[in-house]
């Protein structure tokens, strides 16, 4: 699985772990993700934004 972080506050979204506060189960995929969604932290950078961490394991 992948991951993915905010650059405006470093915020990482892991697929692997979702964002169950934001409605994403462990496992959902970045593709699945809204494209209008926006950082949970800064709520200032939008999805496409978010820069490719690579494969997290």
């Amino acid at each position: 699985m992948t991951a993915f972080r905010c650059p405006g506050c470093d915020y990482v979204y892991d697929e692997s772990k979702g964002e169950p506060r934001e409605g994403f189960p462990a496992g959902t995929a970045w593709a699945e993700v809204p494209d209008e969604w926006c950082c949970p932290d800064c709520a200032v950078r939008e999805k496409i934004d978010f820069e490719e961490m690579g494969v997290k394991r």
